[in-house]
Order: structure tokens, then C-alpha cells, then sequence
């Protein structure tokens, strides 16, 4: 089958997120054919180019969200009130009072109870936002480019009488000019996908399904391709990127922190883009329960979202898992991207009441700082907090100038290597207050390590009684599990081996990949997209819809069902296609994106992406 891999910030690209487990899924499918159609995020992403692809990749098509010239497109009277139309219904449907108005307006208190009362949104509106969403998409596909229309004044006064209307959004009755502008632009952005040419015969349309590796602006190919070639659409998060939006803060496109009335607007608008994609994706894949929660409470129906954890290669940390008991039993790792949501303060205080009970501890910190300034001032502060809890001086068993807390980088000299890191202590500590899916504590399991884990994201599910799991922010907590497993050589080794028989069960490449492919077959057995088929010959072959396609099934049971064969000829395979346009009709204006090829195989150590 033909797989349209769509991308946001990440694969083909050497940096950005899910790019090793984009290029593990294709590598391990070279049964099937992949179009990939890669958004860019920056121009630093562009100019450091690609990864070596395999030879299953047919075409790559790239286009940046980070910047578009101006289509020049000049619309006439009647495209003009369509624009108007279908913008002033979106922007309607933005700022509607309804739950999901709610759920934003609340979300930078509680984001959790917020995310939860989205799912509530009335079916009118989601309906008012995918046709508005969908009439902008035609308008762009008729005319040529949406880029310069969604720019417009009209686009912002379109807006501002949506937050003016009566039982519009709170925050958006207060929002102001510049609010508006902010929030127009980013919307903008966002939309860019719309203007796109991907979209034709020879494009999305010719692909089997469509698989969004991430929500967002990654998925909104997809539901164009589903609007106008019926392309079945499979949207996999192992983040939820509404999350990010609710918690994280926004910023408008000149860096400035947006207020509380745009960060609201912009919160309810992906949070309906969301919903639609949900709505519309055949099947919906989160990494975790603790994501499958999120999009529940989003709108997702359940009886289409089939967990798939991801896959991470286990044989880096065979060597290491396999001698667990050579480890030094007195020292505690903590391993992964230094930042405040990683809690390393608290850690650092757990460790000062470990020491009075075991005088022998020591802690490893193993990572380097989080990109900016903010990263680079969180390491200095937990320096700073190390060496007032331990100042340099004899007790008997470390000689001054020996501090029990030490900071390191992977690649040095103490470690060299990610599996040394972890082979360095009997227990790997994780104490963060945010998590997602926590992939140093799933390395550690691969390590053959027992764990103390805070309660956080999806660390529970993660670890299955094989570790220890104590409340965030509880250093007393810490120091208590911490010193338990320090104490009780035996119960380590167990849980230790628990937890590596554990993790080469569930998430292991291995799984991954053949729970996509068993995805993809009942995708594209049952939801066949209409295209006229016909054989060599130009004549019509009246079987090649499988009958199974009609036969209607709950996405969440669990079995592989075959297709006997793909229906009609063989896919052409053409050379790599390196750039695509944005928005444009022939002979328009193109903003093609430049991405060089780079050579070489993926960094394994990137996988480590704490």
C-alpha cells in the first residue's frame, strides 16, 4: 500500500521531534510505499537537512510553517464575501461561549479539568467549525493561495466582531487590537497547510491513507485529503500537542508573551482543530493512557483509538541489562534534559536526607541543560543548591574535594555512552512534575534498574508494579523509597528484572511496527478510498473494493485482518520529489522548501530526548 507519512517539525529532518520513530516505522515496513509531506519549523531545521532515507521513501514533499511570501493572489467580488463567509463562521465558532469556551477560559488554572470538559462541545458548533474550516480550504483550491486573505484586515475585523457577538468567550469580550492581531496571525500560521498544492490526483489524493505523526498542523493535510479524495486518516500522538497549548505559555510571532485574552482565543481555536481531527480520523493512536485520557476528553470516540506505545531499540542496553548486579550500590542516577519541570530542587533535597541515613550515597546527574537561557539558569541554580546542601569537606568517607553530587554530560569522560549512564548506579531515580511518556525511565528498565519514580504522566502505566512510584514534589517521599531499595540489595535485583522483562514486551520497536502494520491493513481493508479502478487493459475491475469494506467493525478490538492482495495496479515509484510549494496554483508564486540531503544514519543518543 501507498502510506502519505505526514510530518510537523520532525522527519525527514536530522532535528526535531519523532524522528527516530518515523524512521524505524518506515525502515521496518519496506512491504509498503511512503510519501512523505514534511512541515518545517525553522530554517535552522531546513538548513541542516535530511536524514538518509530508505529506498521505500518515493517522494518527500516539504513546505515551512515558519514563513510564507505572500501568494499574490487578487480575489474578485464573490471570492471575496466566500472569504468573509467561511472566516467570519470560524472565527464564530472560535470564540463560541460554549464548553469548550469554558474549558479555555479556565484552562491556565486547572489545564487537566479544562482538557476534560472539551469533549462537551456541542455537535453545531464543531459542525459550523469543519465547514467554515473546509470552505476555506475550497476557496484556496479555486482561487489559488489563502495566504494573503488570511492576512488581511478583513480576516481581523472578521475576528473582532466574532469576540464582540453576543455569548462569546469571556476573555474574548476583553481582547483588544493587538490582541486580535496576534491572534490573527498565529492563526494564520497555522492554516498555512490550506494553501498548499498536496492535495491533487498525483499528490495526497493517490495515497491509500494518510498517517499524522502528530496532531496540529501535521493532521490538517490529512483532513483535506479525507474532504476531497474520501483518504482515511490515522492520527498518532505520543504528546498531546492541545496539552501544550493549554500549559505551555504562547507567544506571538515576534517572541512577546500574548495576553490572557489571545492565549485563550488561540487555545480554542486548536482546541476545535483538534476535535475535528478527531472527529474525522478513521483510527486514532496515542502512546500512552495518559494521552488516550486527553483525547477522550477532547472529543475522541473510544471506539477508535487503539493504544500503540512507542518503540525504542532495546539492544543498546542489552551489555547493560544483562550485568545489572556489577552496578555500584550505592549510587543514584537521575538522567535526562535539565529543566525545571524535571524537579531536580526537590531531588537535591531528598538527597541530603538520603545521606544522613546511607552516609555512603551518591548521586549521578546525568544531562545536559534544556535549549535558552531557561535551562541553562535552572543547571546553575541546582549547582549552586548542590554545593550549599554539600559543601566539600571530610566525613569519613569522602575526602574534601570529593562532593557526593556530581553534574555530567553524556559523552564524557566518566560517560561516554546513554547505556553507561544508566550502568553507572543500582537505582535510576525520575522526579519529575511533568511528564509525558517517560523515556529514561523505560531506558532504565531496558538497563535492568530499579526505579523511584514520581506520579506523573505516564509513569504508572510505564512501570506496572516494577518500581517504586511516589507523589511529585515530596522529597521526603524520595528519600524514603530511595533509601528502602539502597538498603535491600535482593528486592533491586527483582524489580530490576521485572522491569527489563516488561519493557522488551511492550516497547520495543519491534511491537511498534507490527501494530502499525496491523493498523494499516484494517485501515485500507475497510476503509477503501473511492477511486474508478481499472486494469491494464483501461477496463473497470468490479472486484477490487474488498467486501469487507462494508462490514462495520469497532476500531478498539484487537485482531489482524489480511487484505488478499492490493486492490488495482502498482504505484509507480518515481525519484524523491526535494521541495514542495505553498499554496499556489500553476504559475503562481511557490515558497518551496530548500532542505539539502544529509548523509548518515540517525544519532542513537537523539533518541534519548528526555
Amino acid at each position: 500500500m501507498r502510506i502519505g507519512l505526514l510530518t510537523e517539525g520532525g522527519y525527514p529532518y536530522v532535528s526535531g521531534e519523532a524522528r527516530l520513530w518515523c524512521d524505524r516505522l518506515v525502515r521496518g515496513l519496506g512491504q509498503h510505499e511512503f510519501d512523505i509531506y514534511a512541515l518545517s519549523r525553522s530554517e535552522e531545521q531546513e538548513d541542516e537537512g535530511w536524514i538518509q532515507l530508505p529506498p521505500q521513501v518515493s517522494r518527500v514533499r516539504t513546505a515551512p510553517l515558519w514563513t510564507a511570501d505572500d501568494d499574490g493572489v487578487g480575489y474578485g467580488r464573490r471570492a471575496r464575501r466566500r472569504f468573509a463567509d467561511c472566516y467570519g463562521e470560524l472565527a464564530a465558532a472560535i470564540c463560541a461561549g460554549d464548553a469548550l469556551g469554558s474549558a479555555v477560559e479556565s484552562g491556565s488554572g486547572n489545564s487537566a479539568g479544562a482538557a476534560g470538559q472539551t469533549g462537551a462541545a456541542s455537535a453545531s458548533v464543531a459542525d459550523r467549525f469543519g465547514s467554515a474550516l473546509y470552505g476555506l480550504a475550497e476557496l484556496a483550491r479555486d482561487e489559488g493561495g489563502l495566504v494573503g486573505a488570511l492576512r488581511s484586515e478583513g480576516a481581523v475585523r472578521a475576528l473582532e466582531r466574532a469576540c464582540r457577538a453576543p455569548g462569546a468567550l469571556r476573555a474574548a469580550r476583553t481582547a483588544r487590537v493587538p490582541d486580535l492581531l496576534t491572534v490573527a496571525a498565529q492563526v494564520e500560521r497555522a492554516l498555512r497547510p490550506l494553501s498548499l498544492d498536496w492535495y491533487e490526483d498525483d499528490g495526497l489524493g493517490s495515497v491509500d491513507l494518510c498517517h499524522a505523526t502528530s496532531g496540529g498542523a501535521a493532521a490538517l493535510p490529512g483532513l483535506l485529503a479525507h474532504h476531497f479524495s474520501g483518504v482515511p486518516l490515522l492520527v498518532t500522538e505520543y504528546g498531546v500537542q492541545l496539552r501544550a497549548h493549554y500549559l505551555g505559555p504562547r507567544e506571538d510571532l515576534e517572541g512577546r508573551t500574548a495576553t490572557a485574552s489571545a492565549r485563550a482565543l488561540l487555545a480554542a481555536f486548536h482546541g476545535r482543530l483538534t476535535a475535528e481531527a478527531y472527529r474525522q480520523a478513521t483510527v486514532i493512536t496515542p502512546g500512552n493512557t495518559h494521552a488516550r485520557r486527553w483525547q477522550e476528553r477532547c472529543g475522541a470516540d473510544r471506539s477508535r483509538i487503539r493504544t500503540v506505545y512507542p518503540g525504542m531499540e532495546a539492544s543498546r542496553f542489552s551489555e547493560v541489562g544483562e550485568r545489572a548486579e556489577s552496578a555500584d550500590p550505592d549510587t543514584l542516577v537521575w538522567v535526562g534534559r535539565i529543566e525545571p519541570a524535571k524537579d531536580l530542587v526537590t531531588l537535591l533535597h531528598a538527597f541530603a536526607d538520603i545521606r544522613k541515613e546511607e552516609p555512603k550515597a551518591r548521586l549521578r546527574i546525568v544531562g545536559a541543560p534544556a535549549e535558552g537561557l531557561e535551562g541553562a539558569t535552572y543547571l546553575a541554580h541546582c549547582r549552586a543548591l548542590a554545593a550549599q546542601l554539600f559543601p566539600d569537606e571530610a566525613d569519613g568517607v569522602h575526602a574534601v574535594g570529593d562532593n557526593p553530587v556530581s553534574f555530567e554530560e553524556i559523552g564524557g569522560p566518566e560517560v561516554p555512552t546513554l547505556p553507561e549512564a544508566y550502568a553507572a548506579g543500582a537505582v535510576v531515580v525520575l522526579s519529575s512534575v511533568v511528564e509525558g511518556f517517560p523515556i529514561s525511565l523505560v531506558e532504565a528498565m531496558f538497563s535492568g534498574r530499579a526505579t523511584v519514580s514520581t506520579d506523573v504522566g505516564a509513569v504508572v502505566e510505564v512501570i506496572g508494579g516494577t518500581g517504586l512510584v511516589v507523589p511529585p514534589r515530596n522529597a521526603q517521599a524520595l528519600a524514603e523509597a530511595c533509601v528502602s531499595l539502597l538498603r535491600d540489595s535482593p528486592r533491586r535485583s527483582r524489580l530490576g528484572a521485572a522491569a527489563r522483562a516488561r519493557a522488551l514486551e511492550l516497547f520495543t520497536v519491534e511491537q511498534n511496527i507490527t501494530a502499525f502494520h496491523s493498523i494499516y491493513l484494517d485501515i485500507v481493508t475497510r476503509c477503501p478510498v473511492p477511486r474508478d479502478l481499472v486494469g491494464e487493459s483501461g477496463e473497470p475491475l468490479p472486484f477490487a473494493v474488498p467486501a469487507e469494506a462494508h462490514v462495520p467493525a469497532r476500531w478498539s478490538e484487537s485482531g489482524t485482518r489480511l487484505v488478499a492482495g492490493r486492490p488495482g495496479p502498482g504505484w509507480a515509484a518515481g525519484p524523491p520529489v526535494r521541495g514542495g510549494s505553498l499554496g499556489l496554483a500553476p504559475g503562481s508564486a511557490t515558497a518551496a522548501s530548500t532542505a539539502s540531503t544529509a548523509s548518515g544514519e540517525p544519532v542513537p543518543a537523539g533518541e534519548g530526548a528526555w
